[in-house]
Order: C-alpha cells, then sequence, then structure tokens
C-alpha cells in the first residue's frame, strides 16, 4: 500500500512541473505575439515575467521531485 501512494505521489508531482512548463511556454508565445502586434509592449512583458516565474517554478517542483526520488532509492 505504501508504495502505491508513493507511486501517486510522484506521478502528481511529474504533472505539476510539467504543467509548469506547459504554461510558461503558453506565456512565452503570448509575450511573443504581443510584441510582434506591436500593441502594448507593457503587457508583453507582463506575460514575458509570467513565462519565467512558472518555468522557474516547474524546474524548483523537477528538481524537488528528483531529491525525494534520490532519498527515496537510498
Amino acid at each position: 500500500m505504501k508504495n502505491l501512494v508513493e507511486v501517486t505521489v510522484v506521478k502528481k508531482s511529474k504533472n505539476k512541473s510539467s504543467l509548469f512548463c506547459i504554461a510558461s511556454f503558453f506565456f512565452y508565445i503570448a509575450s511573443i505575439i504581443g510584441f510582434v502586434s506591436g500593441d502594448s509592449n507593457s503587457m508583453s512583458i507582463v506575460w514575458l515575467c509570467l513565462g519565467s516565474s512558472f518555468l522557474c517554478l516547474g524546474s524548483v517542483h523537477m528538481k524537488k521531485e528528483n531529491d525525494e526520488t534520490k532519498r527515496n532509492n537510498k
């Protein structure tokens, strides 16, 4: 039973880090579209910052998941 719970937690954390990375990709796309269209550069900068923030969150969750996996394998 304990292994099933651990596997479920690992899958959820992988999904969470993947979703953060996918969201950052879409924020970057929105930023590029904003810069190319030339309507509002300040809003494009906001999208760019949000994309960078979500990319950082995704990498932090991925690192945290890798550390937990290494700790469980010892």
